[in-house]
């Protein structure tokens, strides 16, 4: 991606609005022809009035507009299909006369100078990415487009400063990507799946539903997901409003309460959040418990209380908000430890490794160090379903090296003003 979206750009782009939006830009460009066509089959010429040709075009855009659970025709086909309907009309007027021209010539007909014509005219060919930088370089556009479902700043905040140089050029973020996704659905069928599994589906926005739902058909589906770690800006925020956008508003839903790899200890820390953040969620379930696993302490110095316990046996994850993950490597180097910092020259399988809190989720570590919850939290708008992800990092499994050695969470923050998590 060549840019990054602001979090009003974004947000505007994963609403589902947007659909709408690009369905009017699409089908803008179709016109109803008000002049005659007049086709030769078999040697003779025959005249297509322009009444007719207007209700095809009519009926055809009705079918491309409809809601993608009941659209018949795609854009691009439904222009193949015009072409034929133009071309039928005529044959039909020949045969009225007496002719019987073949199916060859009929289908040549279709694709005759005067068919292209009408279809560049009245049905022209489009390009998910000539129409979406159309709308993004052309205010006014965008207003015909979005009149009625997208207020004038919401509009504005789509426009580029200024025209790409070229479609390479184009700044393409990654919430573009989704909208020019949702475009090739309107203008091919998209191919379907006899079963799909999402991972991770707490974290989807409403366009991304749609671009995984144009891929369902039939098909059955599977989602996985905790509400309680949704941290991207723009996601949905209940089950009930993912499985609508995904198609399937009457699917189940089954909790999954127990946890096999987080401590019981910890998960009893992290479980503090849910009221906050994800209020209908019932309270997770640990396994095993490990009694000692935890550590909550405020500190007034926050190297010493990071550095005591991040030179540990076992992979150790040094966790802290995105903007202190260079003070606090420096800081661990500084007392002769050798951490790696994920993202920049460490993996998430080494010995020592200094994690921003925006690169923690789905990682694992034998020893977790929380550093500072409370800047976690105040780094980003979902700062505590963050902070909830943090917390969760650490793993409960046996160290054959040290018998039924458990691991070590902590949870270190300054103690001025205390962080309330870890209190």
């Amino acid at each position: 991606m060549r840019a990054v979206d602001g979090p009003a750009a974004e947000a505007v782009k994963s609403d589902a609005r947007m659909a709408e939006v690009l369905a009017r830009a699409l089908l803008g460009g179709v016109s109803e022809p008000v002049d005659d066509v007049h086709l030769v089959l078999a040697g003779r010429r025959y005249r297509v009035p322009a009444h007719r040709v207007a209700a095809a075009v009519r009926a055809l855009r009705d079918k491309v507009a409809a809601p993608a659970e009941r659209r018949e025709v795609s854009y691009t086909a439904a222009r193949t299909r015009l072409g034929m309907a133009v071309a039928e009309d005529a044959r039909r007027r020949a045969e009225a006369a007496g002719h019987t021209p073949t199916d060859a010539e009929t289908a040549r007909a279709a694709r005759s100078r005067e068919v292209r014509a009408l279809l560049d005219a009245a049905w022209p060919a489009r390009t998910a990415v000539a129409l979406l930088i159309g709308l993004f370089t052309d205010p006014a556009a965008l207003a015909r487009a979005a009149d009625g479902v997208l207020d004038p700043s919401e509009q504005a905040l789509l426009v580029w400063e200024a025209p790409p140089r070229s479609k390479a050029r184009a700044p393409w973020t990654t919430a573009d990507v989704v909208l020019l996704d949702e475009v090739e659905g309107l203008l091919t069928r998209q191919p379907s799946h006899e079963h799909v599994v999402v991972d991770e589906a707490q974290d989807l926005t409403a366009m991304q539903c749609r671009a995984i739902s144009r891929r369902l058909g039939t098909g059955s589906l599977t989602v996985l997901g905790d509400l309680a770690q949704a941290t991207h800006p723009c996601t949905l925020g209940r089950w009930a409003e993912v499985m609508t956008h995904l198609g399937r508003p009457q699917a189940g839903v089954r909790p999954l309460t127990v946890g096999y790899r987080v401590p019981g200890e910890v998960l009893d820390l992290a479980a503090r959040l849910l009221p906050a953040i994800a209020p209908e969620l019932p309270a997770p379930r640990a396994v095993r418990r490990a009694p000692g696993s935890l550590r909550l302490r405020p500190v007034d110095d926050l190297v010493a209380a990071v550095v005591d316990r991040a030179g540990q046996e076992g992979s150790t994850a040094v966790i802290c908000a995105d903007d202190d993950v260079a003070a606090t490597a420096a800081v661990l180097r500084g007392a002769g430890l050798h951490p790696g910092v994920l993202g920049v020259d460490a993996t998430p399988s080494d010995h020592l490794v200094v994690v921003p809190a925006g690169l923690a989720k789905g990682l694992e570590y034998d020893h977790v160090v929380v550093v500072d919850p409370a800047a976690v939290v105040a780094a980003e708008p979902r700062g505590l379903q963050r902070l909830y992800v943090v917390l969760t990092r650490a793993r409960h499994e046996p160290d054959r090296r040290r018998c039924r050695g458990a691991p070590r969470s902590a949870v270190v923050g300054r103690a001025h003003p205390v962080p309330r998590i870890a209190t």
